[in-house]
């Protein structure tokens, strides 16, 4: 695995300014004075959505909600501001979205600190039990441990190492895929979760062959960004195809096509192509290839 100049940049999710300042997490006087201090801003979560305002959009930071302690995180310190996130049941306010729908309008601040909320709002609603003995467990460190009521462990959040490739051949043409639970001309790149034991380089040999039976030999990383959802990391790479032929393996994938940069952008313009939208890395990876921005008629 290399790197190279022409990296991804300014990955939507992966942008952040907020100093996670992480020795804090165990300083409860601190936490506590922050939490009441009046210059502390929360971000509000509910059920993987964030509360904002106005067009475009931005973090709504000026409610303290009354919430117990277990329903809130600290998520760091950005000029002297102490930022923390709480957990709402706001199932009918029209006010909370979806990272999906505005994480790539959001700014740096607002992007780091909405993916580090949501992620740990996530883990929380999972991991409420020991998976040693099956016990109750606590958060501690500001949210981010919970620890067993019962045999003291401390349990961390999780987080899942998954590839993402742009798949490119010797004449410079990319392949995309069709997964059969999406609809009828939308494609993006192939992904896969890494395995344990497994390099990252191998997984993404391995994930190709196994959903298009393409081989690969160079494998370059070019960047990554967080996707909660709900505890993603994603790895983009460019692999080197050294094979063409297509031939679907797992049955995840319902089509392989590849493109020149004339066919794909035909397909798009005529409706035929739909590719990922723009906050994910899948976007950036095709657009890395393509060498510019591409035109977005996607519904996603």
């Amino acid at each position: 695995m290399t790197g190279t100049p022409d990296a991804l940049a300014d990955l939507s999710l992966a942008r952040a300014v907020v100093d996670r300042a992480a020795l804090h997490r165990i300083d409860e006087d601190w936490l506590r004075d922050a939490w009441a201090s009046p210059r502390a801003r929360v971000v509000l979560v509910s059920d993987g959505r964030v509360a904002v305002v106005g067009k475009p959009p931005r973090l709504r930071l000026d409610a303290k909600p009354d919430v117990p302690e277990e329903q809130r995180f600290f998520l760091g310190v950005e000029d002297g501001v102490p930022y923390f996130a709480a957990v709402v049941d706001a199932e009918d306010d029209a006010s909370f979205q979806g990272l999906r729908a505005v994480g790539a309008d959001l700014d740096a601040r607002d992007a780091g600190l909405v993916v580090h909320a949501v992620s740990l709002a996530n883990w929380h609603r999972t991991h409420t039990h020991c998976p040693r003995c099956g016990e109750p467990t606590a958060p501690r460190a500001a949210g981010h441990v919970r620890q067993c009521e019962a045999d003291g462990s401390e349990h961390y959040p999780r987080t899942d190492p998954a590839v993402i490739m742009s798949v490119v051949d010797a004449d410079d043409r990319l392949l995309l895929g069709r997964q059969t639970a999406w609809p009828e001309g939308r494609f993006s790149t192939l992904a896969g979760f890494v395995e344990p034991g497994e390099s990252l380089e191998a997984a993404v040999r391995r994930e190709v062959h196994e959903e298009v039976g393409v081989t690969i030999g160079d494998v370059q990383y070019l960047g990554s960004q967080p996707w909660p959802f709900p505890s993603s990391l994603m790895l983009g790479f460019r692999a080197q195809a050294t094979s063409t032929e297509v031939t679907r393996h797992d049955g995840e994938i319902a089509e392989a096509r590849w493109f020149t940069r004339e066919t794909m952008l035909d397909a798009i313009g005529s409706g035929e192509l739909q590719v990922a939208p723009t906050i994910s890395i899948a976007r950036r990876l095709i657009e890395h290839w393509y060498g510019a921005e591409l035109p977005t008629n996607s519904k996603l």
